[in-house]
């Protein structure tokens, strides 16, 4: 197994890629935090992996609430003693062409996907740095790189991902901690499937594989990221997007 002992915190996981990230780490031996602000949909998805064998734990946490995070931090480390593994993948969207986004729409998009990985790589960091390891993975999105129709704010905030990631990568390196961030393309989450099935098809074209990703293909670079193999990967942002940025 290749997460045997090792504790991971996983954000936004109650659904979508979260939820695959924490099926997956629990696959390969990972003791693993489900960080979730929606505390009924996490105690679900909790639930339903007990039954399946794996012995998850949930905490209910808002990521943009920095006490928040530390009561997510204090109780996982209460709890196992360590943190081996961040994983900042919660995050939100709230769309609008720029002449029509008010500037409420744009601070919570950032309060939760920029200023909420910013709480929990803070909290994390001097527990990693104590005992001299640590992976962080942070999410992007390809919106991040290269824009997106209506998306000012979450663009926004996954290209200040980008920068942070790069930023933390070359202050923690020196103390053993790897930081790096995925960039998801499209992906087969539970929003998308709401869509007509005429802009899904849409979407699926402007994919070089001509099919969108499934959760499970972004939970599978978090994994390779946090895991042994990738202990020489440092800064760098991994595009999961079935070459839609080529």
């Amino acid at each position: 197994m290749r997460l045997k002992g090792q504790v991971a915190i996983i954000t936004g996981a109650a659904s979508g890629i979260g939820l695959a990230a924490c099926e997956r780490f629990l696959e390969e031996g990972a003791k693993v935090v489900l960080a979730d602000f929606n505390e009924q949909e996490g105690m679900k998805q909790t639930e339903k992996l007990r039954a399946k064998g794996y012995d998850p734990y949930f905490i209910s946490v808002d990521v943009a609430n920095k006490k928040s995070v530390d009561r997510l931090v204090k109780e996982t480390t209460m709890q196992y003693g360590k943190i081996d593994i961040l994983i900042n993948n919660a995050g939100i969207t709230d769309d609008a062409t720029l002449l029509k986004m008010a500037s409420d729409q744009f601070d919570r998009v950032l309060d939760v996907n920029v200023k909420g990985i910013f709480h929990c790589t803070q909290a994390v960091v001097p527990i990693m740095m104590e005992r001299g390891r640590g992976k962080i993975i942070n999410t992007s999105s390809v919106s991040g790189v290269y824009g997106n129709f209506g998306q000012t704010n979450y663009a926004a905030s996954k290209a200040a991902i980008v920068g942070m990631t790069k930023t933390w990568a070359k202050e923690f390196g020196r103390k053993g901690i790897n930081v790096n961030a995925v960039a998801p393309g499209f992906t087969m989450t539970a929003m998308v499937k709401k869509m007509p099935e005429k802009v899904i098809e849409k979407m699926a074209a402007n994919v070089a594989l001509e099919k969108l990703g499934k959760p499970r293909d972004i939970a599978n670079a978090y994994l390779f990221l946090a895991s042994d193999e990738a202990d020489y990967v440092h800064g760098h942002v991994l595009h999961v997007d079935g070459g839609i940025m080529m």
